[in-house]
């Protein structure tokens, strides 16, 4: 015995037949087609981009804003008369700047040449 109604049958052949589908992709299509509209609507209301003699301009020197140029060297250890202990308070920061750049000889290692990590050498020179 058939249960399902006339109506029933009836979906199930549109269904069947694609009209279901055709009309789905057309409400997808008017729903895309709209939201392009609105956008564009948006757009239209938004301010114009600045013109290219309106936008900001890099400073003439090659550093970045906020970008400085400095050299460091380490700061002189104050020398105490050996009866007195240096306060933590007393030290300075550790580096001071200089405008002129090291020298070739303090910029090249001369210290132990150690193996780096996992390389297999001994470390430390020995």
């Amino acid at each position: 015995m058939n249960t399902l109604s006339a109506a029933e049958i009836l979906a199930a052949g549109v269904w069947q037949s694609g009209l279901a589908q055709v009309l789905g992709g057309l409400v997808i299509v008017g729903v895309l087609i709209g939201a392009f509209w609105l956008g564009m609507r948006v757009r239209d209301r938004e301010s114009e981009p600045p013109a290219p003699e309106e936008q900001p301009h890099r400073p003439d020197t090659d550093a970045l804003p906020g970008e400085m140029s400095e050299y460091r060297r380490p700061a002189e250890m104050p020398q105490t008369d050996g009866e007195h202990r240096l306060m933590p308070y007393q030290l300075k920061d550790g580096t001071e700047t200089s405008p002129d750049p090291p020298s070739e000889e303090k910029r090249k290692w001369g210290g132990i040449s150690s193996g780096g990590f996992g390389s297999g050498g001994t470390g430390h020179g020995d």
